[in-house]
């Protein structure tokens, strides 16, 4: 019962964190601050949002998906990326249990929500965002029992090293960017938290799901240029993150037959 109610407040903290990354994932890329004006506003009518029109999950249920100002729909983005962060808050506390990993691990996954959604949008990866995640995961180090600075920097610089390598050769041998500069920042962070073996993983991972997604996007659309079909690939790295954040142990051994 404990344990149950533990993931409960887990999972609202989670909502409420998710309300400050839909201002993030607003804001951020269009170059506002996310701290002024302190409260929230509708993206149509400049209206500011009530406290109580700004209850996560709940507010958007209870106006229906519109402003109570000017009846403008609501993006279900806005109650989806609460919920979205809800369940990373909660299943973070399933995997640390009380503890201050349980901050470095949610934060992690908070920050991953974030450029997930803007790189969708703007196809940009904040550079504030990156940094938050190298420094986070830097001081993450020095609580964790396995995992040491020089593993964070190794990873980083794997993570970081790879991703610029592969975006070098392919924009020399065929004259076009592939990735941005963003990606690769993205995989310092990355490595950082996960080591060299997880940053690796994680290309590989990302790299295998964008692949299959960006040759079934292109399938499907109707553009004349399908051999230019791109998709951001962000959110491919931050998925194949998360599987090796939960699973990475898991994952090294069978690999390395351990």
């Amino acid at each position: 019962m404990e344990k149950a109610l533990l993931i409960l407040v887990s999972f609202v903290f989670g909502t409420i964190i998710g309300s400050f990354l839909n201002v993030v994932i607003y804001r951020l890329p269009r170059g506002r601050s996310v701290a002024k004006p302190a409260f929230s506003f509708c993206p149509s009518c400049g209206s500011p949002v009530k406290w109580y029109d700004n209850i996560p999950i709940l507010s958007y249920l209870v106006l229906r998906g519109r402003c109570r100002n000017c009846s403008s729909p609501i993006s279900k983005r806005y109650p989806f990326v609460e919920l979205l962060t809800g369940f990373a808050s909660a299943f973070s506390f399933l995997k640390t249990g009380i503890s201050v990993d349980y901050f470095f691990v949610f934060g992690f996954l908070s920050l991953l929500i974030a450029i997930t959604f803007i790189d969708i949008d703007f196809r940009i990866i904040p550079d504030q965002l990156n940094l938050a995640g190298f420094i986070m995961g830097a001081v993450y180090t020095f609580f964790r029992q396995d995992f040491s600075i020089i593993d964070g920097l190794i990873g980083s610089f794997a993570g970081a090293g790879f991703l610029w390598a592969v975006a070098y050769f392919y924009l020399r041998f065929r004259g076009i960017e592939g990735l941005g500069m963003g990606d690769v920042k993205m995989m310092a962070f990355i490595g950082m938290y996960l080591g060299w073996f997880g940053a690796l993983f994680t290309i590989f991972l990302g790299s295998f799901i964008g692949a299959a997604a960006g040759i079934t996007g292109a399938y499907l659309s109707k553009s004349s240029e399908k051999g230019r079909y791109e998709i951001p690939f962000g959110p491919f790295l931050a998925a194949a993150s998360v599987v090796y954040m939960f699973f990475g142990e898991e994952i090294k051994q069978w690999y390395l037959g351990g």
